[in-house]
């Protein structure tokens, strides 16, 4: 049989290109992530529903982040989160662990080198995620996205590979005409209410010329796929033109991303990738508070590849976004000056084999 290989980290989209070649391939798969999609929400998170579609073996951590303020509470959380890892990891007893960066990768990835198990990490970011730098001490092979990141790794680790891509996204099948035209919002795995609530008061308007295909998210909290199924409602004759949903997965999201005539969403590593990829017209939003300010870093390289339009969330209302739309839809789109890797995937692969066991 062939040795189990355990997936951890923060971005699972990439991870799971990787997983599901593996999976292929007879490699018995372990996925140590988030089962909801945010604290006090009890929506199931995007990364649990695709990892279970896939049907691999999702293990729930629960562990704190060490870069927030100090909270007693939190710092219980984060020696749980060890404690846990300890005990998936002397259950299951991977051979190999695959870690996507994320607060949840640190207490895996050290806990595996306490027993022995080597790990092999991926930067997505255009600079170095704190989770990344944390564990880099810890495992054999850090693979890089970008150039860029080359400097902040121990360079004997390091190897830029580039980002693994969903194959469908890569596949002319998938592109459709939308008539009108087609907008595209997608913010990461969870959505993004502060997006939402500048999108919502505009839709109206933006059905009167264009398709707007929307991911609310699935907070409960929000319940902002409630408040777009009552919008829905009252369009009238143009409500087939707006289309919502929680998430998207695998075939839909590669038709929507191939056939958008413009993209919005915020500024994560693996769908500036990807716009840069299909050479996509887009508003970036970042998240002003993530780590290193990594987002803005993110949008700032697809403006410079493609012109990409970054609004600010401070400077975000549906007036500011409405007028972006209307003005980046005149823009021509703009060739990227660097040549993206489309294989990273195979490279990533042949690096795990070198690291497991041979059977």
């Amino acid at each position: 049989m062939k040795p189990m290989i355990a997936f951890t980290g923060g971005h699972h989209n990439s991870s799971l290109v990787i997983a599901k070649s593996l999976q292929k391939e007879g490699y018995p798969i372990i996925w140590i992530g988030h089962k909801f999609t945010s604290k006090g929400d009890k929506s199931l998170s995007a990364e649990y529903q695709e990892i279970t579609r896939e049907d691999l073996r999702f293990l729930e951590l629960k562990a704190g982040k060490f870069y927030q303020k100090f909270n007693p509470l939190e710092w219980l959380k984060i020696v749980f989160g060890f404690f846990q890892a300890f005990v998936y990891l002397i259950k299951y007893k991977p051979k190999l662990i695959f870690s996507s960066g994320g607060y949840l990768s640190v207490p895996v990835v050290i806990i595996g080198w306490f027993l022995g198990i080597p790990s092999i990490t991926h930067e997505q970011t255009v600079i170095a995620g704190w989770a990344n730098k944390a564990i880099s001490p810890f495992v054999k092979k850090i693979l890089l996205t970008h150039e860029s990141s080359l400097g902040n790794y121990p360079k004997e680790k390091s190897l830029v590979v580039g980002l693994p891509l969903r194959k469908e996204l890569l596949n002319n099948r998938y592109t459709k005409k939308f008539n009108p035209k087609l907008i595209y919002i997608s913010c990461g795995k969870q959505g993004s209410h502060t997006i939402n609530k500048a999108l919502f008061p505009i839709i109206p308007k933006l059905v009167e010329k264009f398709t707007v295909v929307h991911q609310t998210g699935a907070n409960t909290l929000t319940k902002d796929s409630d408040r777009a199924r009552r919008i829905k409602e009252k369009l009238g004759d143009y409500k087939d033109r707006y289309i919502y949903a929680p998430y998207f997965y695998n075939e839909d999201v590669a038709t929507y991303f191939r056939s958008a005539q413009i993209v919005i969403g915020r500024a994560g590593a693996h769908s500036i990738y990807e716009m840069m990829v299909l050479q996509k017209k887009a508003i970036l939003i970042p998240i002003p508070w993530v780590s290193h300010n990594e987002q803005y870093l993110n949008a700032k390289l697809a403006e410079k590849q493609i012109g990409c339009t970054i609004l600010e969330e401070k400077n975000l209302t549906s007036e500011s976004l409405f007028q972006s739309i209307n003005d980046l839809i005149k823009k021509p789109a703009i060739k990227p000056t660097n040549k993206l890797v489309t294989d990273a995937a195979d490279k990533i692969i042949e690096i795990i084999h070198d690291f497991l066991p041979k059977t």
